[in-house]
């Protein structure tokens, strides 16, 4: 009747109200106290609307009274009486579509998040038109409050980055405070594009675009304080992830006294910085504050007389006095371009930001050696990689040797809360008494208010500082292993990233759990997680008798294998990587053909090499599948002794690479594995290997398969000339 326009919805509910006796609803004074007890899915399903709700009773308007079913599965659900009014269902439509949208849930959510903070955004000049019509719309909107909430929390906060993440059932937002995230609240998921669009708008990126990512930037002011924003987006299964780095100047470090480096630390950076030439690098993994350190040192070597010009993508922090280059690489303004230009400059001292490719390492190494000083950074693990890592790319180790003056390896550990530190009066694992004499006091982390319930407040650095000496140059001069340099350079007085933390752990400024957070405890032998062979040099000539089972390794360091120095004995060896007779003294043959050894487990291949070696061959070495390959094309080996469980590209891919490529299919490969079962040996032959070892090995063995291998390979090769 009321879609015939016979009769109107108020005429008629007027009617039905007489009728049975039910009061009308007012839909307007809808209750959010209602509307949180009863969910949208409910509301929709049985076309009503929460009114009113009290402890004994609930109002709803419905258009149907006699809906039996609604009314017990309300009471059930509230534990409450259902009293019913009557409303149009046009109403009731229009009402929950109102009160029910994301706006709503938004509003719902800030309601009660106070902040004393005032955010505004600083645009940029030459903004352009549409982007601030785009902005204006969105302004209008209640996620704009949330988005400031956001940022003005996570930057007063001290968080370093704030990421945007959508999730099962809404979207995460999580701080990261002193290098670790904390999740700070879930959002509904319904807003989560209009508040990734906010973002995008604020930054200059495109919000239409989801499918690809985007990098942007933005400048706010919190409490009047300027903030740079960098806001990268990432398409993702379940929708766009943001990430913005907050570049707060005012927490910028740019002294070396700051960073909390050790007395002897310091100073042997500032004798790197000494140098009128030459490069020195800062190396560590993504986000451990490399670039809060060149930036410190800038400061150091700055003053008046001094013409430095850096080039950085991108630039971070604004530093009076110092000409700071951008990267373009749309423009053409690539790392080396930007570099090449510099050097017309007449610049005393180049910062470049990362040296990722050959040709910027090249033109900065010749940069150095015209008599420039050249900072830059590099992404390896330790001090003594980075060389190799420069190796890598497609540098001469001479002139390695002759440009670098030095390299520090760091790490940030997070520092106590001076405010509820307290001793720990747990046991020291066994692993780590070595490290901590007795009777001295460790911390642990408790929590209070002032460090929002974590222990720690604040970060320091830890560093392994490697100073090019004579016996450095000559070791990268002449090419050798990470290892090899690691120790010339341990001889001169380089400590190790364990080192420096532990000596804060033991002042009291962190804790051990921090420490092996950030890094391993160095232990010696170590070979895996289910295997550990300690190899050490026992006292006595090399030649004399050992004991089926005992292995000649290295000498023992000055500590010992106890800690407490002197010389210790060889340790029990497991079965898998066990030689099952003893070493001989005199060499077998010495054939003088090169042989590459390709196992990840140090220890185990020094083992190898000192039996190779003593039956005249010349040794290379390679600890992982990648590595290997590099070996192959550096060295062009012999022959190929090769395990099987390798860390990235296993030894089936070194296998396959190998046989695939002409220069490389006719190396012989010797298999050695603790795979011993029958399906893998079946497996490499089927892929081209020339013999299959299994551990645990016999040291004759091993030589009277790589003889006859080599012998098969040469005896082929002869052949094929005639």
């Amino acid at each position: 009747m009321v879609g015939a326009q016979l009769v109107t919805d108020e005429a008629l509910l007027s009617s039905l109200s007489t009728r049975f006796r039910l009061k009308l609803a007012d839909v307007s004074q809808s209750e959010r106290q209602a509307r949180e007890i009863v969910s949208e899915q409910v509301a929709r399903r049985y076309e009503i609307l929460p009114i009113r709700i009290t402890d004994s009773y609930l109002e709803i308007a419905t258009a149907n009274p006699f809906d039996l079913d609604c009314e017990k599965t309300l009471a059930f659900a509230t534990g409450r009486e259902v009293r019913i009014q009557l409303a149009s269902p046009s109403k009731i439509r229009e009402k929950v579509e109102e009160l029910y949208r994301p706006e709503n849930v938004l509003d719902q959510l800030i309601e009660g998040m106070g902040t004393e903070a005032e955010i505004t955004q600083l645009r940029d000049q030459q903004e352009a038109e549409e982007l601030t019509v785009s902005a204006e719309e969105a302004s209008q909107r209640p996620v704009v409050r949330l988005v400031d909430l956001i940022l003005s929390e996570g930057i007063l906060s001290r968080s370093s980055d704030i990421h945007i993440e959508p999730e099962e059932g809404g979207v995460a937002v999580r701080y990261r405070i002193d290098g670790v995230l904390r999740q700070v609240m879930k959002i509904p998921r319904a807003a989560g594009l209009p508040l990734i669009s906010r973002i995008k708008i604020i930054s200059g990126l495109d919000i239409a675009d989801r499918l690809r990512p985007q990098d942007g930037r933005a400048r706010v002011a919190v409490n009047g304080v300027p903030v740079d924003l960098r806001i990268s987006t990432l398409p993702a299964s379940l929708g766009e992830k943001v990430v913005v780095r907050v570049l707060d100047s005012t927490r910028t470090i740019l002294s070396l006294e700051k960073l909390g480096l050790n007395p002897d630390e310091a100073g042997a950076v500032k004798e790197l910085l000494e140098n009128r030439d030459g490069i020195i690098l800062v190396t560590g993994p993504t986000g451990c504050g490399k670039t809060t350190t060149l930036y410190s040192a800038i400061r150091y070597v700055q003053s008046e007389g001094v013409n430095i010009v850096t080039v950085e993508d991108p630039v971070e922090y604004r530093l009076q006095g110092i000409v700071q280059v951008q990267v373009h690489e749309k423009a053409g303004l690539t790392f080396a371009a930007a570099l090449r230009s510099i050097l017309r400059q007449d610049p005393d001292v180049v910062l470049v930001g990362e040296v990722r490719d050959r040709e910027t390492a090249q033109i900065a190494t010749q940069a150095s050696l015209t008599g420039h000083l050249v900072l830059s950074t590099l992404h390896t693990n330790d001090a003594p990689n980075a060389v190799t890592r420069l190796v890598d790319i497609g540098m001469e180790p001479y002139k390695i040797a002759s440009a670098l003056r030095g390299v520090v390896a760091q790490r940030l550990m997070r520092r106590l809360c001076s405010t509820c530190k307290e001793v720990w009066v747990e046991q020291i694992p066994h692993k780590l008494q070595r490290w901590i004499p007795p009777d001295t006091p460790v911390y642990r982390a408790v929590g209070c208010p002032e460090c929002a319930m974590t222990g720690y407040r604040g970060r320091f650095c830890i560093v392994e500082v490697l100073s090019v000496t004579p016996e450095v140059e000559r070791s990268i001069g002449a090419n050798e292993t990470a290892d090899k340099i690691a120790d010339v350079a341990r001889r001169g007085g380089m400590r190790s990233l364990w080192e420096s933390g532990i000596s804060h752990v033991l002042r009291g400024e962190s804790t051990i759990d921090e420490l092996l957070r950030v890094v391993d405890v160095p232990q010696e032998g170590e070979l895996g997680e289910e295997t550990v062979l300690e190899l050490k040099r026992a006292s006595g000539p090399r030649s004399r008798e050992r004991p089926a089972g005992e292995v000649v390794g290295q000498e023992a360091p000055e500590r010992g294998g106890d800690g407490r120095g002197g010389v210790a004995t060889a340790a029990p060896i497991t079965p898998e990587f066990e030689l099952l007779e003893p070493l001989q003294a005199e060499p077998v043959s010495a054939t003088g053909a090169k042989v590459l050894l390709v196992d990840d487990e140090d220890q185990l291949r020094r083992v190898m090499r000192d039996l190779l070696e003593r039956d005249g061959y010349a040794v290379a070495e390679a600890r992982d599948g990648v590595e290997a390959l590099d070996q192959v094309d550096r060295h062009a080996p012999d022959i190929v002794v090769l395990d099987l469980n390798l860390p990235g590209l296993d030894g089936y891919g070194v296998l396959s690479h190998l046989r695939s490529r002409p220069s490389t299919a006719g190396i012989p490969v010797v298999v050695l594995t603790a795979r011993g079962d029958e399906d893998n040996e079946v497996r490499v032959f089927e892929m081209g290997a020339d013999d299959f070892l299994s551990k645990p090995f016999r040291a004759r063995a091993l030589s009277a398969r790589l003889q006859a291998v080599l012998g098969r390979a040469r005896g082929t090769t002869s052949r094929e000339r005639s």
